[in-house]
């Protein structure tokens, strides 16, 4: 049986609560110093057409995809052949054309100054935070989630302590930085506004794509996904469905 700790008052005065704050002070200080260095609209280049067409390709192809149990196998063909076509298909992108703009990417210097502003006012003070925590609260146990847990859990909330016996359901200091670092979206969207909210985890998903939309990358990934899928109509089920659920409403 799980261990049941009891917490004391002062590691919520001096460990939970300055945390948390520290974590809310840092993202909307990130959010004005990213709108600082951010470049002015006159200095930022107009979008490419050729790229605003292809990006509206992928867009397209992903749609035909997604949704391609809605439409019949004979329409869903014709379509898919539309895009993955051998060279006639508009997902088709020549190996000239990919590696020009591939050059052309990593030969923008204002592309590359904008990616590392952005890097660096996501990496820089995160660094500093994380090294903080684990420097002057490492080891305490922060918290207690007011509800049970599986065994799963106890990876992603005991980080930093090593306690077997003690209930999932705590939380180490450690693991509640981490908890406030993927988790504080909501608050940031009512403090700076939905559009300003600043989301951690998405960018440092998008860390490793930040040189902008490669053609080839995008048409040719969107090019095999298609090319595999199998279709399957959905409508004879749902017609099968609905007369199970009407013979149901029936015998009631």
């Amino acid at each position: 049986m799980a261990e049941e700790l009891v917490l004391d008052t002062a590691i919520r005065d001096w460990v939970l609560v300055p945390l948390s704050v520290v974590m809310v002070l840092i993202g909307v200080l990130r959010y004005f110093v990213s709108k600082l260095m951010r470049s002015p609209p006159s200095s930022s280049p107009s979008p490419d057409p050729k790229t605003v067409k292809e990006g509206q390709v992928v867009i397209r192809a992903r749609s035909l995809r997604t949704s391609s149990q809605f439409i019949p196998a004979k329409a869903f063909k014709a379509r898919k052949l539309y895009y993955t076509n051998g060279e006639s298909g508009l997902l088709h992108v020549p190996k000239e054309d990919a590696q020009k703009a591939q050059a052309a990417m990593f030969s923008d210097p204002n592309m590359a100054m904008d990616m590392m502003k952005k890097n660096l006012s996501m990496i820089v003070p995160q660094t500093l935070t994380f090294a903080w925590v684990n420097f002057f609260f490492s080891g305490f146990v922060a918290a207690k989630i007011p509800f049970p847990l599986t065994q799963r859990f106890r990876g992603m909330l005991q980080n930093g302590i090593d306690l077997s016996t003690v209930d999932v359901s705590y939380v180490s200091s450690r693991s509640w930085y981490f908890l406030n670092l993927f988790g504080l979206r909501g608050l940031f969207s009512l403090i700076l506004g939905e559009e300003n909210a600043t989301d951690d985890a998405q960018k440092m998903m998008q860390m490793g794509g930040g040189m902008g939309f490669n053609p080839a990358m995008s048409l040719g990934a969107e090019k095999d996904s298609l090319d595999i899928i199998q279709h399957d109509w959905a409508l004879p089920k749902m017609e099968h469905h609905a007369e199970e659920v009407l013979r149901k409403l029936l015998k009631k």
